[in-house]
């Protein structure tokens, strides 16, 4: 079978699903974004980001609230709490991701315990009972080279730890402690454990899911071991086999979902003002899963 699948909407128009690596990340052609979307187009689209956790729309050259309208309808959209209102107008939903947002991070990391490894491999809003399931980011301003945003396939990084490794990962739970941020835009909230090996609501798929930008420590274990469990995550997630990597251009955007895949945004592109906005997509609440 050809790694170029074509689809056909309802409309009879052939929506283009072209594989960037076997199992994450695809570029989706054949599709206007500014345009309602049928319920079939919908669905096709949805089912790419299942099985490539990340999707890729290029030369798409939509609004602000063309992206939220898109984005809707995927699912009721979610406004994080740190979301700076600025610009007079701008839907609740819209998250400026802007390059002086990394300069903080960075301050943070400079901060930290020795002990805490260095890595910013994360899924969003993972310090939440009920995560958010979907994202979706839009290029603003650009610098001319770097800027790339990094996905892996934690389903497959989870497949390809050492199989002891695997074993004595299975029924841990690990800290996403996000307070300092929160308390900062003065939202309150728990620190919450999740399970390090979660199953996928649609898929099934065992996932191997860390945030490494929020703290994180393993609940039961000792500093030291915590720290080397942790490590082994962090060099599975580094493998490229385990990656896709998407160079940026005017009109990209990404889709992705945060249940299936951690990313890594590559800050190489010195003081310039890299700007992205993000939107993302609440999941069902089913608390037989808190």
């Amino acid at each position: 079978m050809s790694a170029v699948a074509q689809l056909q909407s309802e409309a009879s128009f052939p929506l283009t699903i072209s594989p960037l690596q076997p199992t994450i990340g695809a570029e989706i052609a054949g599709v206007d974004l500014r345009e309602p979307l049928t319920p079939a187009l919908r669905d096709e689209i949805k089912a790419a980001i299942l099985k490539y956790k990340v999707v890729f729309f290029r030369d798409q050259h939509i609004t602000r609230e063309q992206q939220a309208a898109f984005a809707r309808q995927f699912g009721p959209l979610y406004t994080h709490p740190t979301t700076k209102q600025t610009d007079t107008g701008v839907d609740a939903s819209i998250h400026r991701i802007a390059a002086v947002d990394f300069q903080l991070y960075e301050k943070e990391a400079a901060v930290r315990a020795k002990d805490e490894i260095q890595e910013f491999y994360h899924t969003d809003t993972s310090w939440r009972l009920v995560p958010t399931w979907g994202a979706v980011l839009r290029a603003v301003t650009l610098p001319d080279v770097g800027g790339d945003t990094i996905w892996v396939d934690a389903g497959l990084a989870y497949r390809n730890l050492p199989d002891d490794i695997r074993e004595r990962l299975e029924g841990l739970h690990v800290t996403h402690d996000f307070r300092n941020a929160l308390l900062c835009a003065g939202h309150d909230y728990p620190i919450v454990a999740h399970k390090i090996v979660r199953t996928h609501r649609e898929t099934g798929e065992k996932i191997l899911w860390v945030n490494f930008s929020q703290h994180p420590t393993i609940i039961g274990l000792d500093r030291a071991e915590s720290r080397a469990l942790l490590e082994e995550v962090a060099a599975v997630y580094r493998r490229p086999e385990h990656q896709v990597r998407f160079s940026w251009r005017p009109g990209s955007i990404a889709f992705w979902d945060n249940r299936a895949s951690v990313h890594y945004a590559v800050r190489n592109y010195g003081d310039f003002p890299r700007l992205l906005e993000r939107i993302l997509i609440q999941d069902e609440k089913l608390y037989a899963d808190l």
